[in-house]
């Protein structure tokens, strides 16, 4: 049975999984693992050196290259330390994603239209990597920037497992995790990745049923049906989306995700199921749990958070919900979304608020 083409994103990365991207994250298990075994001291290397011939391999020099001016670039301005310009030149960097000229060049370099989109969402992803780098070179002491050195931001950005789509790792958590050298257990890593591949294996079973017996991207695609459908009908519809929405991202996200276990290091957890959720609140918070982490650390909380008076707060998630809307495209469609969300979690934390009151809980 012909599955339904209409969602681009599963395609898309089903298509590159299995030409390469799969094989490449088996050559970086196997450098991991055999760096774990002899040289755990100079693991970070080793993976840095294989994450930039992986992107050499499939974006090409002129590919790599653009990667590595990015990174060169924000670690030149965070040597000023001073994190709005920090910010401003991440922001600058992730707008020449957009200038057509820009556009229309880097197309050429490839011979198809899939492999510039490689290059562009790899980019898109790195952009978020690099500030996290670059705003973490600026709150810490000069004691400290050893541990903050060009190095250890090529490590970290070329980080393979996370390299073409995330899931979004802060640069602390990774150093962290990185440097620490812990026992290692061929058994127990065989166990792990066992276990890994089974889950994995009946997540993506389960995409391809829902994709070719379910046909929801193809409805939606098409008015007739909708027009013509009840509303009960339209809700099982919205529902059916947005549940292959999750079990896809528990592939996209759990094989990097089992990667990370293998490293040594702590993923972000994979997404919670949408049928649990009732609230925009938590959908932020624990669907993609690495976005939620950068975006309260390096956006929501600087600019006051929740510990803010009531035009801070509005403002801190209004501008948080901005940049994920400018990050992801910054089409039309997407700043009414995030205006959308922006206006649930507002009015969500608000009637936390006048609940709190304690004349109104007397009341309840």
């Amino acid at each position: 049975m012909p599955q339904d083409p209409m969602d681009f994103e599963w395609s898309y990365w089903i298509e590159w999984g299995r030409e390469r991207i799969l094989w490449l994250l088996a050559g970086h298990l196997l450098v991991s693992q055999a760096s774990r075994l002899l040289v755990e001291k100079y693991k970070p290397w080793c993976l840095m050196v294989y994450g930039m011939a992986a992107c050499w391999l499939l974006l090409g020099i002129k590919g790599f290259a653009v990667i590595l001016l990015h990174a060169a670039i924000s670690f030149a301005v965070a040597q000023f330390q001073l994190s709005l310009l920090t910010w401003l030149c991440s922001l600058i960097l992730l707008s020449t994603l957009r200038i057509p000229a820009v556009e229309e060049t880097k197309r050429k370099w490839y011979d198809t239209e899939n492999e510039y989109y490689l290059l562009l969402f790899t980019v898109s992803v790195r952009c978020l990597f690099c500030t996290s780098f670059s705003l973490e070179y600026c709150w810490h002491a000069p004691a400290q920037k050893s541990s903050h050195s060009f190095p250890w931001m090529l490590a970290y950005v070329f980080y393979y497992p996370t390299f073409h789509n995330g899931p979004l790792v802060n640069f602390d958590e990774f150093s962290k995790q990185m440097r620490r050298q812990e026992a290692f257990s061929v058994k127990t890593n065989l166990s792990i990745l066992i276990v890994g591949i089974i889950r994995i294996f009946f997540w993506w079973c389960l995409a391809e049923l829902m994709i070719h017996l379910m046909y929801i991207h193809a409805l939606y695609s098409s008015a007739l049906p909708l027009e013509s459908a009840s509303y009960w009908a339209l809700g099982g519809l919205a529902l059916a989306q947005v549940l292959f929405f999750y079990v896809k991202y528990l592939v996209l996200y759990g094989v990097p995700g089992l990667l990370l276990q293998m490293d040594g290091l702590k993923p972000p957890a994979l997404p919670c199921c949408v049928s649990l959720m009732h609230s925009f609140t938590k959908m932020w918070r624990s669907f993609d749990v690495g976005l939620h982490r950068f975006l309260v650390r390096y956006i929501y909380v600087p600019m006051g958070g929740s510990q803010s008076s009531l035009l801070g707060t509005l403002l801190s998630t209004a501008l948080t919900f901005a940049f994920v809307s400018y990050w992801h495209g910054g089409q039309s469609y997407l700043w009414y979304w995030g205006a959308l969300n922006w206006l649930g979690v507002i009015v969500e934390n608000g009637t936390k608020r006048i609940l709190s009151i304690s004349l109104i809980q007397d009341l309840i």
